[in-house]
């Protein structure tokens, strides 16, 4: 079996992602005292720092998903492409999203053992805790954007459409941690589905360039 490998890159996000949460474990509340949150990131300094950083690269690969998955939906989408659009922006919110979570946890891990105010520290780690809305809204667009064009254009699977749609809405509800589980299943389903397509003919055969001579005409011609 021939495989595509640049949507593999959604496989990819997934693994970081989840390896990233393991590494992390249960890190404070946020309404835990600042000298709570610096003893937590002291001790845990390295394991936090490697978390933030494999988040950072998960939030890469999943650009570069959501990069080839909006081409896919655009190819079999018609008029302006709103659709595939709206869940490409939704996928970069979602980056940009997950990068604040990677650059909170990261910045806490590396003031811990520098003597930082408290007060600070306890800020934030609340802001790490609770900067959900880019994540949620990210997600919820991402999804709902692609599984409306995926129902509307026939790629794909009528039932993946259906599933993107559900999660989306969830997303965005207080079920929107639950939501953002089962959106991580959806990327890996959708990124193996797509892996596993062969290459469309238009995709394979690059059209003729304008300048290109035509081609002469068969002996039996007038």
């Amino acid at each position: 079996m021939n495989l595509r490998w640049p949507p593999l890159t959604g496989v990819v996000f997934v693994i970081l992602i989840v390896i990233s949460f393991i590494l992390s474990g249960e890190t404070p509340d946020f309404d835990d005292t600042g000298e709570e949150v610096i003893s937590f990131y002291t001790d845990n300094e390295g394991s936090q720092m490697v978390s933030a950083v494999l988040g950072a690269y998960a939030a890469l690969f999943f650009i570069f998903f959501a990069s080839l998955l909006r081409a896919e939906l655009r190819r079999n989408e018609e008029g302006p492409g709103v659709l595939s659009t709206i869940s490409f922006a939704g996928a970069v919110v979602f980056a940009v999203g997950g990068l604040a979570f990677a650059g909170f946890t990261f910045t806490l891990a590396d003031l811990a053992d520098e003597s930082p105010d408290p007060g600070a520290m306890q800020a934030l780690n609340a802001l790490n805790g609770e900067f959900f809305f880019p994540v949620a809204v990210g997600m919820g667009a991402f999804l709902l954007g692609a599984g409306i064009a995926t129902i509307r254009g026939g790629v794909l699977s009528t039932w993946i459409g259906w599933a993107a749609v559900v999660i989306g809405v969830l997303a965005v509800t207080p079920a929107g941690f639950f939501a953002f589980l089962a959106g991580l299943a959806w990327v890996l389903v959708v990124s193996i589905m797509l892996a596993r397509e062969p290459e469309s003919p238009a995709a394979a055969t690059p059209p003729p360039s304008p300048g290109a001579a035509p081609p002469p005409p068969s002996p039996g011609a007038p």
